[in-house]
């Protein structure tokens, strides 16, 4: 639990991203559970999954928006929410994609644990004040990171050529966004903090903007 060090119109800033992105996702998650039925079958499970993420993404910014309020930011919830809903992402994207159920099944036994593995290593660094050390475990989530990346790169583009006209052109686009949103992290990762009380500013800051970057993306791609 570090103590928030932000004040002034940095505070505000903060303090009202925070509560707009607990908005949009509890929004989301509203938004989602009302167009299950909407969809055809096949991707019924699709929107179920995105409306879990948003729920549980909203939960949590909702316990480090009031966190903040208060004066404290808990780095521990946001590495929570993301062990349980990155994983679901990745599910929600291999049904989005129409994978096979066989294939689908295989990449989810290699890809789960790579996100998990990813997010596991990443929170060491994240936690530490040593700069070699926050290298160390950064270089070491990059590596179930780009795995994650060259896998789903791989299924997006073997279901662009499986299709043709606006939807080949969709899948391109959500290829795109899915390796730009996705690269925030390793940038956000490694933002300087010489001394503490600017790590726990810089922790503030990144909570109301990494974590949205990918969810609410690729959620409404669904």
């Amino acid at each position: 639990m570090n103590e928030v060090m932000l004040t002034g119109d940095s505070y505000t800033l903060v303090y009202n991203v925070l509560s707009f992105g607990t908005a949009v996702m509890l929004g989301a998650f509203v938004y989602f559970l009302t167009q299950i039925n909407s969809v055809s079958k096949a991707y019924r499970s699709g929107v179920a999954v995105s409306a879990i993420v948003v729920g549980i993404a909203g939960y949590h910014y909702f316990r480090i928006f009031s966190g903040f309020a208060n004066g404290e930011m808990n780095e521990g919830y946001r590495y929570a929410d993301w062990l349980i809903t990155v994983p679901l992402l990745v599910i929600e994207l291999l049904i989005v994609l129409g994978v096979a159920p066989a294939a689908r099944k295989k990449l989810m036994q290699r890809l789960v644990p790579a996100t998990v593995a990813m997010i596991a290593l990443g929170y060491p660094g994240e936690v530490s004040t040593e700069s070699g050390t926050k290298w160390l475990w950064w270089v070491l989530a990059m590596i179930p990171f780009v795995y994650i990346l060259w896998v789903l790169n791989g299924e997006l583009k073997a279901a662009s050529s499986r299709e043709s006209g606006a939807v080949s052109s969709a899948i391109k686009n959500a290829t795109i966004v899915l390796l730009v949103t996705w690269c925030v992290y390793p940038i956000a990762y490694l933002f300087p903090s010489s001394t503490t009380p600017r790590k726990h500013s810089r922790s503030s800051v990144r909570s109301g903007t990494r974590s949205p970057t990918s969810r609410p993306r690729l959620s409404t791609a669904s």
